[in-house]
């Protein structure tokens, strides 16, 4: 298991227990699968970004905070130049950079999401977390699920959802797929 990856477990379970809370409870709090948290904690599969999101929320701490061990420190603006923003490893088949890592207190997490060409041959991966979601195609085409609907889209598309839906997309087209998320 990657160093990143085992310190924000680490953070996530310290923050429950400081809590005294179990596994169980606060994946039911957050109205996760109680097995598939365990999982998480375990890094037998990673947390997906969501879950991370409400996890944040959940202890009041910055998302930022939460994987990467800093805390934002700007309250007016964040500036985040091209090429310049830290990538956040969650998925293999995705890469998510976080365009407002440094601002203090966000309402929204908005991500750069990069989805693989190659996920196109892949199953899709579906899953849930609390809140909403809104995913704007930069370039390339994005087969995305959400509540058992599957639609194509492709640049300018986006689309708006209640991500306690199961949800899953994945690159289409050969090509890889580039998209705006922002999850509130």
């Amino acid at each position: 298991m990657a160093k990143e990856v085992r310190e924000i477990i680490e953070r996530v379970q310290v923050l429950r227990e400081i809590e005294e809370l179990s596994q169980e409870a606060l994946a039911k709090e957050l109205g996760f699968d109680p097995e598939e948290y365990r999982k998480w904690e375990a890094g037998e599969t990673d947390f997906p970004v969501g879950a991370l999101v409400e996890i944040a929320v959940r202890f009041k701490v910055d998302l930022t905070e939460l994987i990467s061990g800093k805390t934002p420190k700007l309250k007016t603006f964040c500036l985040t130049r091209a090429g310049n923003a830290p990538e956040v490893s969650r998925r293999p088949m995705y890469t998510y950079w976080n365009l407002a890592y440094n601002f203090h207190r966000k309402k929204a997490e908005p991500f750069l999401v990069e989805a693989q060409a190659d996920t196109e041959s892949k199953p899709l991966s579906l899953n849930t977390h609390p809140g909403q979601e809104f995913d704007y195609v930069l370039e390339g085409r994005l087969l995305i699920s959400v509540g058992g609907h599957e639609m194509e889209l492709g640049p300018g598309d986006c689309i708006y959802y209640d991500s306690n839906e199961l949800h899953g997309m994945k690159a289409v087209g050969g090509q890889r797929t580039r998209f705006l998320a922002f999850v509130f």
